[in-house]
């Protein structure tokens, strides 16, 4: 029963995907919609972003140097470490996670008031492609913010380590030299292409239960939690698959 039902909501999603990916019937609509998109997922998601990041650079950075770093390690080791923390997981795959928390809610729910408001369907009685015109900006607009908020994430979870350094727990040039030993610059377009895909995955199926939803308010609120929930599974997901196929 239950692979019944995931096979049905499939189908019923690439259905969807077909009617969004369709060349906009009036391109002026579509770019304004487009840049409006871009800035609210993307642009009103940068403080978050820089907040959490420069917290967690610096917690990861204590948290190594507190219970990892010994008498055994080179000095480097917990700026080694951080980096390749925020390079290869936290700036894309959680980062990722916690915007599906904030920019999932937000389309399915939007989109979902449209449908049970029937906006939807007036905008199908006027002969309008709904799903492209609705949901293919969101896709769009997201995809080309987040390279920004991953290159933002990182840089500001390195601020956030070398914050760490004013309250004595690593001494600027230890942190310094393993932060810029032996970096691969690979990881991070790495981080780059995995979250796009990650973008990919929290705009397409948000936008999905909210354009599906039926039923009233209570309805388009558990529309929203599905949203983020099945966002965050498939996230996780293809984190393993991205990564192996990456690295």
């Amino acid at each position: 029963m239950l692979l019944q039902q995931f096979f049905a909501a499939f189908g019923r999603y690439l259905q969807l995907m077909g009617k969004v990916f369709s060349i906009p019937e009036r391109w002026r609509m579509f770019f304004r919609q487009y840049i409006k998109e871009m800035a609210q997922l993307g642009v009103d998601s940068i403080g978050i972003v820089l907040l959490i990041s420069f917290f967690i650079g610096a917690v990861i950075c204590i948290q190594i140097k507190l219970n990892i770093q010994s008498a055994w390690m080179p000095a480097f080791v917990t700026g080694y470490t951080t980096r390749e923390i925020m390079l290869l997981e936290f700036s894309s795959s959680i980062m990722c996670l916690i915007l599906s928390g904030k920019v999932g809610s937000n389309i399915a729910s939007e989109i979902g008031t449209m449908r049970v408001t029937q906006q939807i369907d007036a905008l199908e009685i006027m002969g309008v492609n709904s799903a492209s015109f609705l949901i293919l900006p969101k896709v769009l607009g997201l995809i080309t913010m987040i390279p920004f908020l991953v290159v933002f994430s990182i840089a500001f979870g390195l601020i956030g380590a070398y914050a760490t350094t004013y309250m004595g727990v690593i001494t600027v040039e230890d942190l310094t030299s393993g932060l810029l030993y032996d970096f691969n610059q690979w990881y991070v377009w790495m981080s780059i292409i995995k979250s796009l895909c990650f973008a990919f995955i929290i705009s397409s199926v948000s936008s999905f239960y909210g354009y599906t939803v039926e039923g009233g308010s209570f309805d388009v609120g558990k529309a929203s939690t599905n949203a983020v929930v099945r966002s965050s599974m498939l996230i996780l997901f293809a984190d393993i698959f991205l990564t192996q196929l990456l690295s």
